[in-house]
């Protein structure tokens, strides 16, 4: 239909839509003009093939810090769909956000957005450990980080602390570009974590699987002795464990993380 269309032919039109695709329109850009529509919510597909949301799209429920006891809300906003850290100022307190259950096998999905410089991270199989008056979550870390700006990116050995890399073990095989091909930070990317019943581990990102690795296999076993974790015995080897989005003081958001169960 072009723009000299008459109002009786617009309206003719506009009639003949169905009521889900003339919704779709309407709701398909929010505030920010982003597609919105898909955000925080399971397709057909995914509620029959056992997804659930993780988060659902509007407070913190089934979240809480890694000391169940403290408020984290001063660290995590949920707003617009969004569940954002905020940028922490110096001496800023971070407050990691953990599960409120454990999972075994699972497929993690998520959608990520980096600010500049920023570091963060999805960890799982997470346990959570006392070290004098603190608590520590130790667990496998699906690294989150702007590569082109934290100096981390550079340390650790052959780039594994790098975007979507096994933080300190493995890095990963390659970078593949946010979806549309739009910039490293301040743009929606894909996350995907998959544990298997049978050990197997794999890090995805923007659809491409980037890292795999086999939980106390000798390989993982040799890596994990050479790692910032070397001092954890039986590091990674756990049967269950909780799922944390880390607070390491810079402002990076989520949005639609659901998980499903494996099973053998």
């Amino acid at each position: 239909m072009d723009h000299k269309s008459s109002p009786a032919t617009w309206m003719k039109f506009s009639a003949s839509l169905t009521p889900l695709l003339f919704f779709s329109v309407v709701v398909a850009v929010g505030r920010s003009g982003e597609p919105v529509d898909a955000a925080n919510r399971l397709t057909d597909d995914e509620r029959t093939g056992g997804w659930q949301m993780l988060w659902d799209g509007k407070t913190l429920a089934g979240w809480h810090g890694t000391d169940a006891s403290v408020p984290v809300a001063e660290r995590w906003k949920a707003v617009d769909g969004v569940l954002s850290v905020v940028a922490g100022g110096p001496g800023a307190t971070r407050k990691h956000l953990v599960t409120a259950r454990e999972y075994a096998a699972f497929e993690l999905a998520f959608e990520f957005k980096l600010s500049a410089g920023a570091n963060s991270g999805v960890k799982y199989l997470v346990t959570i450990e006392k070290n004098g008056d603190r608590l520590v979550p130790i667990g496998p870390e699906y690294q989150i980080l702007d590569d082109d700006r934290h100096p981390d990116a550079k340390k650790g050995e052959n780039g594994n602390r790098t975007l979507g890399s096994f933080y300190d073990v493995i890095a990963r095989r390659t970078r593949p570009a946010p979806p549309g091909g739009g910039p490293l930070v301040n743009t929606w990317q894909q996350g995907r974590i998959v544990v298997r019943p049978d050990g197997t581990v794999e890090h995805w990102l923007n659809g491409e699987k980037i890292v795999a690795y086999v939980r106390g296999s000798p390989d993982f076993k040799a890596r994990v002795a050479r790692s910032a974790y070397a001092k954890f015995p039986g590091f990674g080897e756990v049967s269950t464990g909780l799922i944390l989005l880390q607070d390491h003081g810079d402002a990076v958001a989520f949005r639609s993380i659901k998980l499903r169960l494996l099973h053998d």
